[in-house]
């Protein structure tokens, strides 16, 4: 019961989490774009606590990259509904909106 006397409905349901991991190459110009559009982004379309962004340097972390197959950087993935792989800076903000499912156009 609330103090208000009526029944009181607490949301505690887990929100779905969002997995995404952008491979990037060291700090080149086409990487830290990358990094700013995607937290851009991040930071507009979804709530806090619902996505887990990666950044993986593919310079540092190479066997990563082989075993992801990730042949071109920067290259974002998005594990969650919908699945994706997007390459680029991600400039395109409304394609990286609607790949990633985040506008009514998605669908």
């Amino acid at each position: 019961m609330s103090p208000f006397g009526g029944n009181e409905v607490i949301d505690n349901a887990p929100r779905p989490k969002t997995y995404l991991y952008l491979y990037v190459a060291d700090e080149s110009p086409n990487s830290v774009r990358a990094i700013a559009n995607l937290e851009a982004i991040c930071r507009e379309y979804f709530e806090e606590g619902c996505y887990v962004l990666t950044v993986i340097d593919v310079m540092k972390d190479p066997l990563r990259a082989l075993n992801d197959e990730i042949l071109v950087t920067p290259t974002l993935i998005c594990l969650g509904a919908p699945s994706v792989r997007i390459l680029g800076d991600l400039s395109d903000r409304e394609m990286v909106v609607r790949s990633l499912g985040l506008s009514d156009e998605a669908e």
